[in-house]
Parts: structure tokens; sequence; C-alpha cells
């Protein structure tokens, strides 16, 4: 298993997928992860990388470090039987493994770079590398999973040289037993939140993909009463976050809570319990983890009709989808989607029974859908179908 992300340096999805995922599998097959950065505790962590320190791991030169690492990474790998990479940055190291072992290489597509062309603000002349190394490895892959429909239809659109033959949809998963309500108001009350005020709820790196800007034009318009809690740091570059800042000072609304700092999975999970609505405006978002998480919490969701959102919301049953008309890097009229994300989030404040039933039917779906047993049990077919 090839990734960049691994406990306790998770940032995003991806990390949160492979850190399930690969615990649910090490039953069913011989795991062993690679991983940047330090060396980790896991049993299941074979051994983790640093970038060749000659390389600059900053704007352009981020991308030639993930690359050093993959070089790394595929000399490291000549006993497996099988390889997977999670994202761009291990792609590369899945495909040259292939070339020098002759041995299988899958790929989890969890978002695809000719879809995220504001990443260019963040890698500069490093996108153009981050792009091919991604469709190196993805046009020469063994398997391509798609964490949603959506995802697989964007992988035929984007590269046309896969065959779909090739593409397996596995949808992502949730550990429901530890994503579940918490009671408990600790982490509220350090924090100073309100726990018997109405809470609008966001989480996700301060990027244009996940669309908080969206979300704090629509603050403006959201019932003043709520308080808005935006669990988000990590900014793609100075200047996305210093338009973050200034965003957030010039709201005219009380209680603004943004949380810089990385929280725990508890802690998250309580802020996410005591949320009356969780808000998810992303502009790209290939599944969507962080909707079942909220989900799982018994949390009405409100997010954009984006990629594989509408496969894991339910429109006016587990929450509510926002039209989405796409612009060149945003939605086409970002004043209009603005208003209407405000108006549906200012709909479930309004009548807290129907954000209850939301939130359970939320949960229910969680349980009869998305579990990370079912998404290792189909990870570990495809591997046997390869290895056949």
């Amino acid at each position: 298993m090839l990734t960049r992300e691994y406990p306790p340096d998770v940032y995003g999805g991806a990390g949160v997928h492979v850190d399930y995922l690969s615990r649910e599998l090490a039953p069913l097959v011989d795991v062993g992860v690679r991983c940047f950065g330090a060396p980790r505790k896991s049993p299941l962590v074979a051994r983790s990388y640093q970038p060749w320190s000659e390389v600059r791991d900053d704007g352009p030169g981020s991308a030639l470090a993930a690359m050093s690492v993959d070089l790394l990474m595929a000399g490291d790998v000549a006993d497996a039987d099988l390889v997977h990479s999670h994202t761009w940055y291990a792609n590369f190291a899945g495909h040259l493994a292939k070339v020098l072992y002759r041995i299988p290489h899958v790929m989890t597509a969890h978002s695809l770079e000719p879809l995220r062309p504001w990443k260019a603000e963040q890698l500069g002349a490093g996108y153009a590398l981050s792009s091919y190394l991604e469709r190196t490895a993805i046009e020469a892959a063994d398997a391509v999973i798609a964490v949603s429909g959506a995802m697989g239809r964007d992988v035929e659109r984007a590269y046309p040289q896969v065959d779909p033959e090739r593409i397996n949809v596995i949808y992502n998963g949730i550990d429901a037993d530890e994503y579940q309500p918490d009671p408990t108001t600790d982490v509220l009350e350090r924090l100073g939140i309100a726990p018997d005020r109405a809470s609008v709820m966001f989480i996700g790196r301060i990027t244009r993909q996940k669309g908080i800007i969206h979300l704090l034009a629509a603050a403006e318009h959201i019932d003043g009463d709520a308080q808005l809690i935006l669990c988000a740091g990590a900014p793609d570059t100075p200047e996305i976050g210093a338009e973050m800042r200034h965003r957030v000072d010039s709201l005219r609304r009380d209680r603004v809570f943004w949380i810089e700092d990385m929280l725990s999975r508890a802690e998250i999970i309580q802020l996410l319990s005591w949320a009356a609505v969780f808000v998810c405006p992303s502009v790209y978002e290939p599944f969507g983890l962080i909707n079942l998480e909220a989900m799982a919490c018994e949390v009405p969701v409100v997010a954009s009709a984006v990629g594989g959102i509408p496969e894991i919301v339910v429109d006016g049953e587990t929450g509510y989808l926002v039209p989405w008309e796409a612009g060149a890097d945003g939605p086409l009229d970002p004043d209009r989607f603005a208003r209407d994300l405000a108006a549906r989030v200012n709909d479930l404040l309004a009548d807290p029974d129907r954000a209850r039933r939301f939130g359970q039917a939320g949960r229910r779906r969680v349980l009869e859908r998305f579990t990370w047993g079912a998404v290792a049990r189909q990870t570990a077919e495809l591997y046997a179908r390869l290895l056949r």
C-alpha cells in the first residue's frame, strides 16, 4: 500500500481511507504500508520515506520532492505480489513497481489532477509534473478504483485511454462504531461553543476545492442566531489563507469559531454530534467522506450537488443538495449559490424536528451501505482477480 498520508499525518479523505482500509484488509491479505514522512509505530507500516534533501519541498519543488519519494518506494517493494497506490503523490511509485517487477498495480482515484486546475495556485509549475505522474500511472494501471460512480465517469472523460473494464467502483467507508453521536460536551466547553445554541459546521482544508469561500459568502444570509464552526486549516497558499482571514474578519454575525489547529477524531466527533447542520460547499468532490462522518453522527447535511456527493446525501431524506452550475473554477453564479446554500441551512435551522429525522436517516444509510469491512472485502476480491 503506497501512500503519502498515514496516521498521525492525515490531512484529507485519502489519508483516512488508507488508514481504515489497511486495517480492515490486514486479516484478509498480507499488508505492508509504505508512506511519506517520519517512522510510524503501526505494525502495518513497513517503511516511511523522506524526500531527497537536495529537492526543495515547496511550490514546484513539492512535486519533485514527491517524485523522489516515489523512486525510493519503487526500489523497496521487490517482494510484493501487488502494489496499491493512493493519490498522485504515490501513483508513480506504483507504476514504476509494475514496470520493474511485473506485478499488478492498483490505484485508487480519490481525485483527478485535470479536474483540479486550482492546484496550479499551490504547486505552480509542479502542477504539470503532478499531472504527468498521474496520467502515466492511471493509463497503465491494471485496475483503477473509483470511489464513486461519478468518479468512474470522470476517469473515463479525463483519461479516455483507460479501458472502462479496468475501472472498478468501490465506495469509501466509515467506522460507524467510532463515528456515532457523542453526548459529552467537554470539547465544546473548552472552545467556548454553547451546546444549547444551534451550530452550523464546516470541516475541511482551506482550498478552492472545498468551497469554504462560498460558505463564508453564504454566512451573511444564515440565521444570525446560529453559531458558525469552521474547522479549517492547512491553506493551499498564503494568499488563500489571507483571503480566508479577511472574509472571517469581515463577517457581520455573532459567534464565529474558526479552529485552525488539527483536532483529534474524538474532538471532531463531539463537535459534529452537537451540530444542527453540516455544510459541504465543495467545488469538486469525487466522494465526500466528511459527509459520511457527519451522517454517522446523525447530522443533516447541506451540500453542493457535485461529483459523488449525490451518491451519499439523499436530497430531502438525509439532507439537501444545492443545485450547481459550474463555471471555470466554481459556481457559474457564486452569489446565487451562496444564497441557495444559506436558504437550505435556514430551512433545517427553522425545523429542528425535520433536521433530527434527516440526521437519523443519514446514520441508517451509513450502516446499510458504507462500512470499511465491505470496502476491504471488495478490494481483496479485486486483488485476487488480478493475481489469478
